[in-house]
């Protein structure tokens, strides 16, 4: 009996840690978009203005294009603000969301071009 007890504890305290981790990636998640998105079109908006040329019109659509790509999963956020040197891996580290950003380009790696 008291084994079973003792199971059913474990199970449990496993069920709440796996509950903490859970809410600390959506929070990075909406982290992603509440601090970098804005970030990340701008950004995007401005490389897309300064490689204008006859070659590369760099027009209204293919801007939109461009930041509907880059916007539409978590982790193409992301990317593009490493890329873009928006945030480092330092930022990651300091802000303890090394493990949730290397979680989330797991998950959403079909997602990221290649």
């Amino acid at each position: 009996m008291e084994i079973i007890v003792l199971l059913a504890l474990l199970s449990l305290l496993w069920l709440i840690w796996q509950l903490i981790k859970a809410k600390k990636f959506n929070r990075f998640k909406l982290q992603i978009e509440q601090e970098l998105t804005a970030k990340v079109i701008a950004s995007i908006r401005e490389e897309l203005n300064q490689t204008r040329s006859e070659l590369y019109p760099n027009n209204d659509c293919h801007v939109t294009a461009t930041i509907f790509f880059w916007t539409q999963y978590k982790s193409r956020i992301l990317h593009a603000a490493l890329q873009r040197e928006i945030i480092d891996q330092q930022w990651l580290k300091k802000s303890g969301n090394l493990r949730n950003a290397q979680h989330l380009f797991y998950i959403e790696r079909k997602h990221l071009n290649r």
